[in-house]
């Protein structure tokens, strides 16, 4: 496995959790759980957080992590909102459906935690010195964010940077570095804050469970220094 570290520019909000996971070639799985792709009353019943079970609870974890996104000086509204509110609405609307296994396991810890959550191919990332970092976006900064080559102004956006510039964020992970079926080695980043203290972490461990008991993969976390 690709051994990982992330160094992590000085950020007063940030509680970022990260690991490196080993996709298996024929996952044998303990059973579908793609009905957690849903906030509806049985599949919170299986969820290890209570976000939804309440709307004040779901609005203080959504305050938070735009209040994260917010300190460079990015503006977390309208298109460029977090991920996790986008699978909210889909969800809200039956429009969020099933894409592959691991994908399928990141919407689902997404959608309960109400963390964003990325996740790029290692293989397409270069970092040569074996360390990536998070920080805050210059002045300028794009990069294209899907098949079509629609772009997303950087601006003031806390991102994950290789040698050859930002690959992911809260908000649209880059197209340069996206997974797909040939993947065999990503990192998934859990874009956390410390105004919710052990939140990530707990989603981080929820993560691993379902990708181990799915016979997803091998986990190893990352080192963040």
């Amino acid at each position: 496995m690709t051994p990982i570290s992330i160094s992590i520019e000085p950020h007063p909000k940030l509680d970022l959790a990260a690991f490196v996971l080993r996709h298996r070639v024929d996952p044998q799985g303990q059973g579908n759980i793609t009905d957690l792709l849903s906030i509806e009353a049985n599949a919170l019943s299986r969820s290890p957080f209570e976000i939804h079970s309440d709307p004040q609870r779901y609005e203080t974890v959504k305050s938070a992590v735009r209040d994260l996104l917010r300190h460079g000086g990015y503006k977390p509204t309208g298109r460029g909102k977090p991920a996790s509110e986008y699978l909210v609405k889909a969800v809200t609307n039956g429009k969020l459906g099933q894409i592959n296994p691991i994908v399928d396991t990141l919407n689902i810890v997404s959608l309960h935690s109400g963390l964003p959550i990325s996740v790029v191919d290692l293989a397409n990332c270069n970092f040569e010195s074996g360390s990536l970092r998070v920080g805050i976006a210059p002045e300028s900064s794009e990069y294209v964010f899907n098949a079509s080559e629609q772009t997303i102004k950087l601006d003031g956006l806390l991102c994950l940077f290789d040698d050859d510039g930002p690959c992911a964020n809260a908000v649209k992970d880059s197209q340069r570095t996206k997974t797909s079926d040939s993947t065999t080695e990503s990192l998934v980043v859990i874009w956390g804050t410390n105004e919710l203290p052990s939140h990530s972490q707990k989603t981080c461990d929820w993560f691993r469970q379902l990708i181990e008991s799915q016979g997803l993969g091998e986990v190893e976390i990352a080192r963040i220094e």
